[in-house]
């Protein structure tokens, strides 16, 4: 009992010290997100994802790239839940960096782990690391900060103040903006979960590189409307608020389309 417990404190403490740019959406956002996926599947892509996931559901398993960070056998997945790029990126310049670049980012390792989850002789336990990684960082891309600024770590390194206490532009946007809404998962998910037809074709019709260059647009407004030691509150808020529901919505209505296509 005594040494389940100290397990139980040792990943909480591991967790606390998660560097903070691999913690896009934040556990609500990513929930949120998994949620909206959840209600846009086929009836042969909710088979699918069950197969493999079991009972658990996509709006859990998005955490588990998050939670496995405190686990050191995963360090080399780390870079996979961004892409930055260089200020003011056009998008024939992030096309062009994204053909030659071969690093791990987001990018690269979404299209990889499509690759991987349609091979046939792939093992039970590959399917399920495979597609928890896939939801999760197509879910990160759509946290615009994760298709930052390598010189600031997508806004980890641009401090500021929220309600009064210390945080970053990145923190604000991972999960502060969302947590302030004071909803369960649920909750939220039901609030925005609003779409047409036409717009989720539109949405689902758009190519990895142009949901990621989305974000980088998005991102970059960030940069300009926030600078070092700013006061963020109730008018940041206002301001933004609907765009982050946005992109939350875009991000589930995404992942459910590529869940379908995958899974046909």
């Amino acid at each position: 009992m005594k040494n389940r417990l100290l397990k139980q404190l040792l990943l909480a403490i591991a967790l606390f010290y998660i560097p903070v740019q691999t913690m896009a959406w934040g556990t609500q956002g990513h929930r949120i997100t998994g949620q909206i996926a959840d209600s846009y599947l086929t009836p042969k892509a909710r088979k699918a994802v069950q197969a493999i996931l079991g009972n658990e559901t996509i709006a859990m398993a998005g955490n588990w790239a998050d939670f496995i960070k405190s686990d050191s056998t995963y360090n080399y997945i780390y870079n996979w839940h961004f892409v930055n790029f260089e200020p003011e990126s056009t998008f024939a310049e992030m096309q062009t960096f994204l053909k030659v670049d071969t690093a791990a980012n987001a990018y690269n390792k979404i299209q990889f782990l499509i690759a991987g989850l349609k091979k046939k002789n792939i093992s039970q336990p590959q399917k399920v690391m495979y597609l928890k990684l896939l939801i999760h960082f197509v879910e990160d891309i759509h946290q615009p900060l994760h298709t930052g600024h390598a010189s600031d770590k997508g806004g980890n390194d641009i401090k500021i103040s929220w309600f009064k206490q210390e945080s970053n532009l990145h923190t604000v946007w991972d999960s502060q903006l969302i947590d302030f809404q004071q909803l369960s998962y649920t909750e939220y998910t039901t609030a925005i979960n609003h779409t047409t037809a036409a717009q989720r074709v539109k949405w689902q019709k758009t190519s990895l590189s142009e949901w990621i260059y989305e974000s980088h647009t998005l991102a970059e407004t960030l940069y300009k409307d926030v600078k070092p030691d700013d006061k963020l509150s109730y008018k940041y808020i206002y301001k933004n608020i609907g765009i982050v529901n946005e992109q939350l919505l875009k991000g589930g209505v995404r992942l459910a389309g590529l869940l379908n296509s995958l899974f046909v």
